[in-house]
């Protein structure tokens, strides 16, 4: 049965329950974008508009849509081993040699793979790895784990408790044991104009005074995102992980990369670890490692908490029944193969190079505040006063409008708070970045001029009071 878009919106509000969304405020809204296909890096929508995906899906689709290979991939592997599990002393093949390239690909060290199928599976599992590898160790007081402020680390329970404030107060998260620093977020600190240098210092010696506070001997593991995605696009100074990297050897304290986002190429590096030189005990992958084809993720566990859990352990009761599913491997590992062989990790520092500094171009609107970014990531900050700097209140509004002019103008952008963030897929060409910034630019344009329509109607309603 064929039904027409509008059916096809009412059925979505009637049964469908959107994650990260007012579903009351969808339905006043006239209900959901429904996206019908994709290719390279646009999506088309139901009404037939053709919208540069300036997000790749959600963080997520490094090679771009329409992928014939990676179809072809799932179609042979489904009719060759659909499904099996990997409990009880059991393996497939695809899942072998995931985990081996996994191996080869991530920083030196990350021996070992535990695979899940979401980025918060595979935080959880890492919390539950760290508490017990510290159990193992004689020391199961080290239960405490610290995240950001800003922090992104899923949507699961503890995930959530991981994650910053925005993340709280909703299902009784945050759960006990979870304890959090401020993020390394210049642009937002009370003194923004301070050193870099020095501030990302002073941004990373916090995580030593809550170690100190809370106590050396109950503090179990540091979680952090290189480059804080969801979080608004945070950029750490240069300063920032080395200094994070000496605290946690100094106490002993695990430390874990969560990369969902800035894997498999978006920093224009395999990996960030490698752009910012950090030696993770743990990593956490996803969303790149098959392009979101497919749900996939995987826990890089390094030789200390393996050794740890496979020679003084008993059976890890944790897992999940698709864990290392064969054919979300075998995707995987063809969506490896086609970022090696199209050089896409390379194409993301090139065309990344250019993002930056067409960015910078936006700079003199009234509106740009800051732009930051590294790689295939971008942030457009967005501001009610330049100088001295003055935020929008309340914090969202403005950044929600910007939004909703920018798919308008066939681009998305998302929202953080008033930070427009771009993630574009690693396919991306300069092209396609000059169109990026023309949308951008018209979409800013378009909110300067509500907000001074907005103005001057408070100031008439002012003076008929």
């Amino acid at each position: 049965m064929n039904l027409s878009a509008a059916q096809l919106r009412q059925s979505d509000l009637d049964h469908h329950l959107h994650p990260f969304t007012d579903n009351a405020a969808l339905a006043v809204e006239g209900g959901a974008r429904i996206i019908t296909r994709a290719e390279g890096a646009y999506i088309w929508d139901i009404d037939g508009n053709k919208i540069l995906d300036g997000m790749a899906g959600l963080w997520c689709v490094n090679i771009g849509y329409g992928r014939k290979e990676l179809a072809e991939v799932a179609s042979q592997q489904m009719q060759t081993l659909p499904y099996y599990n990997s409990f009880f002393k059991t393996a497939t093949v695809p899942s072998i040699q995931l985990a081996e390239r996994l191996v080869d690909l991530t920083p030196a060290g990350l021996n070992h793979v535990f695979f899940a199928n979401s980025g918060s599976e595979a935080n959880d599992t890492i919390a539950r790895m760290v508490r017990y590898y510290w159990e193992l160790e004689g020391q199961a007081q080290r239960q405490i784990i610290i995240g950001r402020q800003y922090g992104y680390h899923g949507s699961t329970t503890l995930a959530a408790s991981l994650s910053g404030g925005h993340m709280h107060g909703q299902g009784g998260v945050p759960l006990a044991g979870f304890s959090h620093i401020r993020a390394p977020y210049r642009f937002g600190a009370d003194n923004p104009e301070h050193d870099a240098e020095a501030f990302g210092r002073a941004a990373a010696q916090v995580l030593e005074e809550k170690i100190l506070e809370l106590g050396p001997e109950r503090v179990a593991a540091f979680f952090g995102e290189p480059v804080q995605g969801s979080g608004g696009m945070i950029i750490p100074p240069s300063s920032y992980w080395p200094e994070i990297q000496r605290i946690c050897k100094k106490y002993g304290v695990l430390l874990v990369a969560d990369e969902v986002i800035t894997g498999f190429g978006r920093t224009g590096r395999w990996f960030a670890a490698e752009l910012y030189d950090i030696q993770p005990d743990l990593m956490t992958l996803a969303k790149g490692l098959s392009s979101g084809y497919l749900p996939i993720s995987a826990v890089m566990v390094g030789d200390r908490v393996a050794e740890t859990i496979i020679h003084k352990g008993e059976e890890f009761v944790h897992g999940f029944t698709y864990s290392g599913h064969p054919v979300a491997a075998a995707v995987a590992l063809e969506n490896l193969r086609i970022i090696e062989e199209e050089h896409l990790v390379e194409n993301a520092a090139d065309v990344g190079a250019y993002l930056q500094a067409s960015l910078h171009q936006l700079e003199d609107h009234p509106l740009v505040g800051e732009v930051r970014g590294v790689g295939l990531l971008g942030a457009i900050e967005l501001v009610q006063n330049k100088a001295p700097r003055q935020f929008f209140s309340p914090m969202g509004e403005v950044g929600t409008r910007c939004r909703n002019h920018c798919f308008a103008n066939g681009l998305v952008m998302r929202a953080v708070r008033d930070t427009m963030i771009i993630s574009p897929p690693l396919i991306f060409t300069r092209a396609q970045v000059d169109e990026l910034i023309d949308k951008a630019r018209l979409a800013l344009d378009q909110t300067w001029v509500d907000l001074q329509k907005a103005s001057a109607e408070d100031i008439n309603h002012a003076r008929i009071a």
